[in-house]
């Protein structure tokens, strides 16, 4: 196999296992401790309000494409809607007060405006086009989450404690949410890997400018496993190559909301409707939002003045960490589906083959 491959994937592995791993952390606890009435107030009630709620809720998050799958599906299963957890995945990806800050860093203070701005923006499109396309959300969340959704923390059960909840609540993020994206996260770290190393980059830099270049960078960074952060100094790249500033916008809103990993969650979890209304609400506003970005660059004669030369950071052993555990979690998953498989009767291994 590629040596670069290995290296890229190992890579996206170290980069993508902190967040991952706060992640499931987050899923765990709003399991246990966000009582569902509260969710139900917030982002249940179908319309624009839950919509704007769940943008503005995840938009401060600092969770990358990979962690804010487990959460958005906590939240799901706690009883948001499909729009408004479709709104959440969008925000939350795309922008974080982390990457604000990195963004202002080294792209400048428009950019430090422009990404919050349009990550917002394009949730609510999503959750609006989400919500368009469904007609009785409340019917097939019963149907697909039963009595799960009511097992948060206003449960009729007694209070095992905080230290019950903690214990809890890492059990349900390190298991269950680990089994129920387990799939998807390791054909997305590989979907990315592939990309990464047999995709030059100049196929990014030859169109520079435009409604072309911007759809050449939605065509790239769809099945990309990035996340606010990481995608920041690829962006850079592609201003310092001479991409417009509104292409790579469209590559910084698009890249961590679209992804392999993402679209195969929203599918199995929301439908295909659900998925086809967040891609439609996703690219079409981060398109608008960087050819507007364009016109204000053109009107005010503003300039790309990077502040800070890109770098690699350091493999040391402390980063090398969360990936092994990540690596470990994922392992426990399918060895435990492979025994179960095994251990199931002739017949039913026949079906499923």
């Amino acid at each position: 196999m590629n040596a670069e491959l290995l290296h890229n994937f190992w890579h996206l592995v170290v980069e993508s296992a902190p967040w991952l791993l706060v992640g499931y952390l987050l899923a765990g606890i709003i399991k246990q401790v966000v009582p569902s009435s509260w969710v139900e107030r917030q982002l249940a009630r179908p319309g624009l309000g839950s919509i704007v709620r769940g943008a503005v809720i995840g938009a401060p998050l600092p969770l990358c494409s990979c962690g804010v799958i487990p959460t958005a599906l906590a939240i799901r299963k706690a009883g948001a809607s499909r729009s408004a957890t479709a709104s959440f995945l969008v925000a939350t990806p795309e922008t974080g007060v982390d990457s604000i800050a990195y963004s202002y860093a080294i792209l400048g203070p428009v950019f430090a405006v422009a990404r919050p701005l349009g990550a917002l923006l394009s949730a609510v499109s999503a959750g609006v086009l989400v919500r368009a396309m469904e007609v009785d959300d409340n019917v097939v969340m019963a149907r697909k989450t039963g009595s799960d959704c009511c097992q948060g923390g206003d449960s009729g059960s007694s209070d095992p404690g905080p230290g019950g909840r903690l214990a809890a609540a890492v059990h349900y993020g390190f298991g269950q949410m680990i089994a129920d994206t387990a799939k998807w996260l390791v054909i997305g770290l590989v979907a990315a890997a592939l990309i990464t190393t047999y995709v030059p980059q100049a196929f990014f830099l030859q169109w520079g400018d435009g409604l072309v270049a911007m759809l050449i960078m939605v065509a790239i960074g769809l099945p990309m496993y990035l996340c606010a952060t990481a995608s920041t100094p690829l962006a850079a790249g592609l201003l310092f190559a001479g991409a417009s500033p509104g292409a790579a916008l469209v590559f910084l809103l698009t890249g961590p909301a679209t992804n392999i990993a993402t679209m195969g969650v929203i599918r199995e979890q929301l439908g295909i409707r659900s998925l086809a209304g967040y891609l439609v609400g996703v690219i079409t506003m981060a398109i608008l939002c960087g050819l507007g970005l364009n016109q204000l660059f053109t009107v005010f004669d503003w300039s790309f003045t990077p502040e800070q030369a890109l770098h690699e950071q350091g493999w040391s052993p402390w980063r090398q960490l969360p990936a092994m555990v990540l690596v470990l979690l994922i392992l426990r998953v399918l060895l435990r589906n492979l025994l179960g498989f095994l251990h199931k009767p002739a017949e039913e291994i026949q079906k499923a083959v």
